[in-house]
């Protein structure tokens, strides 16, 4: 559940929508979406022999796989705020600032659930791998629209996951 407590604050930030487009003072807080200055460069090629190996250890340790699911929840937290206000100054922007607003909480409400059903394909544990299985299969429900996601939802299906992982 403490995962997701930043989307309790949804009705009080969804209320700012409706007075986005009038405020002339509503600027973006966080980086422009496609904007950036930095250089990527690729990693270096994994063995994939080596990554199978890595994933067979992870697949039988329930513990790291619950970890790494509840770092990425809370990063979808975190990112899933930033996101929604990032919409909400978009959208007195124009339409182009709107349309890069929705192609970036596409992008990470499509890596979040890529993320939950990769983490669901490694478990061995079946309580863990239908818990991270629903959790995916809810994220990708709410691609294109954050106002589908209801705290209460995903507080349920959290608790799913807590349970399975031996923390309710």
């Amino acid at each position: 559940m403490r995962r997701f407590a930043p989307l309790l604050l949804l009705p009080l930030l969804m209320a700012g929508c409706s007075d986005a487009g009038g405020d002339a003072t509503a600027t973006a807080t966080g980086a422009t979406p496609g904007a950036g200055g930095a250089s990527v460069v690729a990693p270096a090629p994994v063995d994939p022999s080596v990554a199978a190996s890595a994933d067979k250890a992870l697949s039988s340790n329930t513990k790291a796989i619950c970890a790494q699911a509840e770092r990425t929840t809370t990063s979808f937290g975190q990112t899933f705020i930033a996101d929604l206000q990032m919409q909400i100054d978009a959208a007195g922007q124009g339409a182009a600032a709107k349309a890069q607003a929705q192609q970036k909480i596409d992008r990470d409400v499509s890596s979040f659930s890529s993320a939950l059903s990769g983490m669901a394909k490694l478990a061995d544990d079946k309580a863990l791998k239908t818990a991270l299985t629903r959790m995916s299969k809810q994220a990708e429900a709410f691609k294109g629209d954050l106002t589908k996601i209801n705290a209460e939802k995903m507080a349920a299906i959290t608790s799913t996951l807590d349970k399975a992982c031996g923390r309710d």
